[in-house]
């Protein structure tokens, strides 16, 4: 798996960035169903990968922000399947995080064939920010922090975070705008 990231500045994110983040990978036997294409549920477990890995680019590996008693539980998901991947297939996946709320970050997914851009998925997760009884909470400053530093970081030009190819105009990472306009958790 590969992976690079790049901070987009129209975004809506804590600074007002919108973070992104970009993985190559491969279809492997076990995502397959037995018409040999990628079983429906297994879009949900990438998104959870890109969202692990952006948020590691960003220095907030999830198991540090666990430690420190911040959890992210998904409060809502949407997948929106778009066409087929069978077993090793090379795929690019680009998650992209925008802040909602006070209490909320968004991550919107598009999963597209690395060689054509042909799309397989795309959607978004919503997480609350929560300590470690599920209580609602606001992300704590060393979370803003980080993403400050990440945005301070210019490696390869104006608004890059990590040199990587740009996202597909149409990988479906546009922001709902329906659910963005929700200010409780």
């Amino acid at each position: 798996m590969s992976s690079t990231a790049v901070m987009d500045e129209g975004g809506s994110s804590a600074g007002g960035e919108r973070f992104s983040h970009v993985v190559r990978f491969r279809v492997r036997y076990s995502e397959t169903d037995q018409m040999g294409t990628v079983y429906n549920s297994r879009p949900l477990e990438w998104f959870e990968c890109g969202r692990s890995e952006l948020l590691r680019h960003l220095d907030l590996p999830y198991t540090t922000m666990e430690a420190r008693g911040v959890f992210l539980p998904l409060i809502e998901a949407h997948v929106e399947y778009q066409g087929r991947a069978r077993y090793d297939d090379l795929l690019e996946m680009t998650t992209a995080l925008t802040f909602m709320g006070r209490a909320r970050l968004r991550c919107d997914v598009g999963i597209v064939h690395a060689q054509d851009g042909k799309g397989v998925a795309r959607g978004y997760t919503v997480h609350a920010f929560t300590n470690q009884v599920g209580r609602v909470i606001r992300p704590p400053a060393w979370v803003s922090d980080a993403l400050a530093r990440a945005s301070r970081v210019q490696a390869g030009g104006p608004g890059t975070l990590i040199t990587s190819p740009p996202a597909r105009v149409g990988s479906g990472l546009e922001p709902n705008k329906e659910t963005s306009s929700n200010e409780s958790i």
